[in-house]
């Protein structure tokens, strides 16, 4: 299964930051960077005005790279309901902006991330930073930590989108095709470059 050229866009959600990146599958395993970048909203600002915010953002990226498909953290529970559903909010405008581009959105847990980008689900940022550093051959680490997250999303979902096509188009015993797209969701900031 050959997938060569396609785009992901891989996104680390949050309302106060959210890492963006843009990424491209090469021969093999090889992953090749476009962009990376983090979109901040100002806490004291108003709940609509940081997701509106996010959604130019995000849009402008989904506009200007135009991926194939969409990676995003998986909301999950941690202990601040506060942040949770901050948080959720920021997905649910991600999300949309995808699926208005009919742009396919998968979710991964950060343990299953860390597991395809590491080997072990239970990396710490600073091993996942130095892999994805090393992944793609950038000459220095990305920064911040949600920019190094937001690749490690879409280099995720590059290493396993050969399976989920598969999978899809029933040619691994026991799936079935799929008959829906999932919508999906990215992300824009400022900072754009990647590290040369």
């Amino acid at each position: 299964m050959n997938l060569e050229g396609l785009r992901v866009m891989g996104i680390d959600p949050g309302l106060t930051r959210c890492g963006l990146s843009v990424v491209q599958a090469g021969r093999g395993r090889a992953v090749l960077p476009v962009a990376v970048g983090v979109v901040r909203t100002p806490s004291g600002d108003d709940l609509a005005l940081r997701l509106l915010r996010l959604s130019r953002a995000v849009r402008e990226w989904m506009d200007e790279y135009r991926p194939d498909v969409v990676a995003v953290e998986r909301v999950f529970e941690r202990g601040n309901v506060s942040t949770v559903m901050h948080t959720a909010h920021a997905v649910g405008v991600l999300v949309l902006a995808a699926a208005e581009r009919e742009v396919p959105v998968h979710m991964y847990t950060p343990s299953e991330v860390k597991k395809a980008v590491s080997g072990n689900g239970r990396a710490d940022k600073k091993q996942m930073t130095a892999m994805i550093t090393r992944i793609l051959g950038l000459s220095e680490p990305p920064k911040p930590a949600d920019a190094a997250d937001a690749l490690a999303l879409a280099v995720c979902h590059c290493w396993r989108a050969p399976m989920i096509f598969r999978q899809r188009n029933g040619l691994i015993d026991g799936a079935r095709p799929a008959t829906t797209r999932a919508a999906t969701p990215q992300v824009h900031h400022n900072d754009r470059s990647l590290p040369s």
